[in-house]
């Protein structure tokens, strides 16, 4: 493996440790850098409940694409369906509001509308499939 010969198995470690990171949660444990941080929508704790967990991961991503045109893709972000319309419905709003009164106004709202969107998706209890529908 020298360097004008065929990339080896080290030009597939980039995407895979981005893929552990965003699939598998393979962030520090209590930090907050990422859906597998403690506080940034890591796995559900048993005494989590799951509109709390729908809050924190939606708040998350929603903070981290609020600059970008697009909304990623819910799977790698590990959203269900449901939260992944949150996140839409979010990052809307946020954004509006960034343009009339800034960005600091537009993060606050996300919290805010993450958590209340959250609370009504979850209002009849967990559903059968766990947190992640």
């Amino acid at each position: 493996m020298g360097t004008g010969g065929a990339p080896g198995w080290g030009a597939a470690l980039g995407p895979a440790l981005l893929i552990c990171v965003l699939v598998t949660g393979c962030g520090a444990p209590g930090t907050d850098d990422g859906p597998a941080g403690s506080r940034a929508g890591g796995p559900a704790s048993s005494a989590e409940p799951p509109e709390a967990l729908c809050a924190r991961i939606v708040s998350y991503w929603s903070l981290r694409t609020l600059d970008e045109d697009g909304y990623g893709d819910y799977q790698s972000m590990g959203l269900s369906n449901g939260q992944y319309d949150i996140l839409r419905e979010v990052l809307d709003v946020a954004r509006a509001k960034e343009r009339r009164a800034g960005r600091t106004a537009a993060e606050r709202l996300v919290g805010e509308e993450a958590r209340a969107r959250c609370a009504k998706l979850y209002r009849d209890g967990n559903s059968t499939e766990g947190p992640w529908s």
